[in-house]
């Protein structure tokens, strides 16, 4: 599959014209005549620099997918388990309002009951679950989104980029879901059922005695409802984000910007991203936060239940918790792409094809 999906890549428009230079190990001599001396003359642009930069593999191979969904475990796992307190204490707003009246009561409530320790209920799960989760979501979002641009051609991929971004990342987390649903199940209760389990050794056997694989797959269709939006949203509203801060904030081009300064961009786009994701997908949040602490209730039952009102309670900490999860997440990924040294095209610009249809070049 990966070779296949490598061979289409390299006439892929997201994939960088210098790194097919580094691919077939040459330049193009027309574009770099020989000097007095015989031997080609330096380029004095800017695509020097990207042709000089070696990569450690080309984009869209199969090392390159692999370790696209490596930098997904890390960004992700890593992550969500170090907002769990927040998390926690988010749920619990979620599925008992009148005892988490709101998020500085709910931090006060838990440490009184729980202690410290409590506020880290349910770490375990939610560590191998978004790990799994983040392996989908970045490492297929790349495969996609390779997919549908080629389907769609290199014209109508700069046109409906957008579009591009949401079917691929849609389709990347729809897999991502099932990956993390079982996890999921087990972290809302323990963090949310007192005295059902504390840890992930003790609830998983005692979910499946109750209820059989049922009760770790009840809320993949909820979880789809939650996730598959705000994925979207957090990678479309992302990439348009850095293409507009590299447009019209950074005062010059990213091929001058220097790594670091690269990654406060991809920082501040994925804060951005974050906030929209949030808001997005609390509804269907709530709803599972719900739907996993309670046995035999449906999706429907609990947003009857819940009401318009309802639904929205606990937005202001997850908006926080998101916020801040998603830059972290966009740059710890974008870091391991660096890392790596795996290929980072810049933003998307028009096919010259595209100009020429248009009249914008002579």
């Amino acid at each position: 599959m990966f070779s296949s999906v490598a061979h289409l890549a390299r006439a892929n428009p997201f994939n960088t014209p210098h790194l097919q230079l580094v691919h077939d190990g040459l330049g193009d001599l027309r574009s770099n005549p020989p000097g007095p001396t015989g031997q080609p003359r330096r380029p004095r642009n800017l695509a020097a620099a990207a042709v000089e930069e070696q990569y450690s593999c080309d984009y869209g191979s199969g090392r390159f997918f692999i370790l696209c969904g490596l930098g997904g475990i890390i960004s992700c796992g890593t992550t969500h388990t170090a907002l769990v307190p927040l998390d926690l204490v988010k749920c619990r707003m979620q599925v008992d309002p009148q005892k988490y009246k709101g998020i500085f009561n709910g931090f006060s409530v838990t440490l009184k009951e729980d202690g410290v320790r409590g506020l880290a209920k349910g770490w375990a799960p939610t560590f191998l679950g978004y790990s799994m989760q983040g392996l989908c979501k970045f490492g297929f979002y790349e495969v996609f989104k390779v997919l549908y641009s080629n389907m769609l051609g290199e014209e109508n991929t700069y046109l409906w980029r957008t579009s591009l971004y949401l079917a691929a990342s849609a389709s990347a987390e729809f897999f991502a879901d099932i990956a993390l649903a079982p996890m999921e199940a087990a972290k809302v209760r323990i963090q949310t059922q007192p005295g059902y389990a504390n840890t992930l050794r003790d609830a998983a056997p005692k979910m499946y005695k109750e209820e059989g694989l049922k009760a770790f797959y009840k809320g993949v269709a909820p979880l789809w409802m939650r996730q598959i939006p705000y994925t979207m949203m957090k990678f479309a509203c992302f990439e348009r984000t850095v293409e507009a801060l590299y447009k019209f904030v950074v005062p010059k081009p990213r091929s001058e910007c220097s790594k670091p300064e690269q990654l406060v961009v991809t920082f501040v786009a994925g804060y951005i991203a974050g906030v929209f994701c949030a808001i997005v997908s609390h509804p269907a949040d709530s709803v599972v936060s719900v739907l996993n602490k309670e046995k035999g209730s449906s999706a429907s039952q609990v947003l009857k239940r819940l009401g318009f009102k309802g639904v929205w309670k606990g937005l202001f900490a997850r908006i926080i918790m998101i916020g801040t999860l998603t830059a972290l997440q966009w740059f710890i990924y974008d870091s391991v792409k660096v890392y790596f040294r795996l290929p980072r095209p810049p933003p998307p610009e028009m096919p010259e094809s595209l100009k020429k249809k248009l009249g914008l070049t002579q």
